[in-house]
């Protein structure tokens, strides 16, 4: 691990506070160094200082050999401002992510799955993860997500209906079109050709209604199938990186129980005496990871609001669009209707356009001529009658 000095001078607050905690130092460690930098301080908004640096001197005094309380008494004892000189901690936050930590992270991912009352009887707790807001937050989500499926299944299923009907429709005006171009009496087949105009009217109306609404149907679907899942995901990154951030801080705790159990015995510990630097490492890996966690929280925050806010006002409006277009539909389809007196009519049944032999009233001089024509074939016909009478006779 690479390290260069530097220094900084920080303005203390109105709580003559800049902001960091200090671990190390004399007895048992040979450097101090900083723990943590507290969130919206002069030390976390100035940036330069991070978790894991080494603390080497306070306002140009040297802090060797001295104990981490010694080190808090000459910051506090500044005015207004204090100079920090530190050796900068260049680590890998990559070698801070062990196999210790994987475990650490997939307990955690154990123990968010499990039931309170399991959870307790094994001894894990689940308090930090059912305390999370954000995490219940995905439980509404689901539910939100549930009722815009079954809200887009139901349009898609209503304009299909409606489709199946205008093309009912259709081929009910083709039907009695068709009737009214063959019926021949004058009125029949104008009601029925005006009857079969006005539904494929209607046809045209619904074809007209359900493309106004497809854009609803791909509204609903991109809040189905983008937006939701997008916070989703949103929200699982979020979860990770919380998780990731508690095994550290598990880790951490870990590390100084350790810590405490040697100077507890009064023995020494050669990470410690060595400077700690792998626990130097964990903390510098803690505060990357809660900073991922903060950013994550807030853009979950954010997306969750946001699409609250689209939630309602979508619905409505999508909703609105849906009931828009039905009711211009009706009102369409009411007033081609409306004042219309096509039936009872009357329709000569026995002489249909199949049956009738002529379509026009024929001369009185034919029917004459076709009269005398049948006379005379008549009379031809009793002669020939008469004649074979007689032969049978005489041969008899």
């Amino acid at each position: 691990m690479t390290i260069t000095t530097g220094s900084v001078v920080l303005e203390k607050d109105s709580s003559n506070l800049i902001g960091i905690s200090i671990g190390g130092g004399a007895p048992y460690c040979p450097c101090l160094y900083i723990v943590q930098i507290f969130d919206n301080t002069i030390a976390s908004k100035d940036g330069t200082l991070q978790s894991g640096d080494e603390i080497i001197g306070v306002d140009n005094v040297s802090v060797k050999g001295k104990t981490k309380s010694e080190v808090a008494k000459m910051i506090q004892t500044s005015q207004k401002s204090v100079t920090i000189r530190y050796n900068k901690l260049h680590a890998d936050p990559a070698q801070g992510k062990t196999l210790d930590l994987v475990l650490k992270k997939v307990k955690h991912r154990f123990v968010e799955g499990m039931s309170s009352s399991t959870a307790d009887a094994l001894g894990l707790s689940r308090a930090i993860l059912c305390n999370d807001n954000l995490l219940k937050r995905l439980d509404d989500l689901q539910r939100t997500e549930l009722m815009y499926r079954g809200l887009v299944d139901h349009s898609r299923r209503l304009l299909r209906c409606y489709y199946d009907l205008s093309q009912t429709f259709k081929d009910f005006g083709n039907v009695f079109s068709a009737i009214g171009v063959h019926e021949l009496q004058p009125r029949a087949s104008e009601v029925f050709t005006k009857f079969g105009d006005i539904h494929r009217q209607m046809e045209r109306y619904g074809i007209e209604m359900i493309k106004q609404l497809k854009p609803v149907l791909s509204d609903l679907g991109t809040f189905l199938h983008k937006a939701i899942p997008d916070t989703r995901m949103t929200i699982g990154r979020y979860a990770d990186a919380k998780f990731e951030y508690l095994s550290y801080c598990l880790k951490v705790k870990e590390m100084d129980d350790e810590e405490q159990s040697y100077h507890s015995l009064q023995e020494p510990s050669y990470r410690v005496e060595t400077g700690n630097y792998e626990y130097r490492l964990v903390l510098r890996c803690r505060q990357e990871a809660r900073t991922r966690f903060a950013a994550l929280r807030s853009d979950v925050q954010v997306k969750i609001e946001l699409l609250d806010n689209k939630h309602v006002q979508d619905v409505v409006t999508q909703l609105q669009r849906l009931l828009k277009h039905l009711s211009t539909f009706y009102d369409q389809c009411h007033k081609l209707l409306e004042g219309q007196r096509f039936f009872p009519i009357e329709v000569d049944l026995a002489h249909g356009a199949f049956t009738y032999k002529s379509v026009s009233e024929l001369p009185s001089s034919i029917d004459d001529e076709d009269q005398d024509n049948n006379q005379e074939e008549f009379n031809v016909a009793e002669e020939a009658k008469e004649a074979v009478s007689e032969t049978l006779i005489f041969m008899d």
